[in-house]
């Protein structure tokens, strides 16, 4: 017995009774740990949601305003070439800012039609025809000093090619299409400015002759299908095949490349092939 224990209570009884006691704190407090763990992870869960809500908000964000930006830049560069071209064959101002808006924009228009968004942005958003309009009107007062440069038409088509085979490979990729009909929509929004332009000038378009055209924005759009597969940043991977299509295209322009034509045919004349300054 100790002081001021109850009367008949030994050491013994004392120990079974905190043993008890102890157990019963236990018993009753494991609910609450329940509670208040079940809590804390939920809290954390929902935190995490909401970051990755917030992330991919972001993530869209940026893809949306990468594509408007390759869109932009292509559209202002085939304008260039569309404006450079007519002036060549002696169009009027009219006439050149028509053929400048062509060959900008028909390449995105019939890449939107075939995804879906609709009304295509070259209708729903101005900035397409004020890029289009200021392209022309640049090349139409000062072409003789873009004139000076060496094939001017080939350098702007290439570099439209270039921008507009990743864009419209980026835009098939956020509307949800498979990896290779992304691919192939992407080379057609690359080359559908330059067929436009060709054949309003009643010439056969480039894609159509021997040199490497559609090879090299198929190439281009293809480095952006498979960064997207293997998720690699986006942006890099866009400039790189950018970078691929633009290279292609002056490489075949400079050193001859071409795919195989059919033996036996005469090759067409000269002055009919470069009648747009090619």
């Amino acid at each position: 017995m100790y002081p001021g224990a109850p009367h008949g209570l030994t050491d013994t009884h004392k120990d079974q009774v905190n043993v008890d006691l102890l157990a019963f704190i236990r018993e009753q407090a494991r609910p609450c740990a329940r509670i208040a763990l079940f809590g804390a992870a939920r809290t954390s869960i929902a935190r995490w949601i909401h970051v990755f809500a917030v992330l991919a908000l972001d993530m869209g964000a940026a893809m949306k305003t990468l594509v408007l930006t390759l869109d932009l830049v292509g559209t202002f560069v085939f304008a260039l070439s569309g404006a450079t071209a007519g002036v060549r064959r002696h169009l009027d101002l009219f006439g050149v800012l028509v053929l400048s808006f062509v060959a900008a924009t028909s390449g995105g228009i019939v890449r939107d039609l075939l995804i879906g968004a609709t009304p295509p942005a070259a209708f729903s958003d101005w900035r397409y025809l004020g890029v289009s309009l200021l392209a022309g009107v640049t090349i139409f007062f000062w072409h003789p000093f873009i004139h000076r440069a060496r094939n001017p038409v080939l350098l702007f088509d290439g570099a439209g090619l270039a921008l507009f085979c990743v864009a419209g490979a980026q835009k098939a990729l956020v509307f949800g299409l498979e990896p290779v009909m992304a691919a192939l929509l992407g080379m057609l929004t690359g080359i559908g400015g330059g067929v436009a332009r060709d054949v309003l000038l009643s010439n056969v378009p480039a894609v159509f002759r021997s040199d490497i055209y559609a090879v090299a924005a198929l190439a281009g759009a293809s480095v952006v299908v498979i960064g997207d597969a293997l998720q690699w940043p986006t942006t890099p991977t866009a400039c790189v095949g950018a970078a691929l299509c633009f290279g292609l295209r002056l490489a075949a322009i400079r050193y001859g490349w071409h795919l195989p034509t059919a033996r036996g045919i005469e090759p067409p004349d000269a002055n009919d092939h470069n009648r747009d300054g090619r």
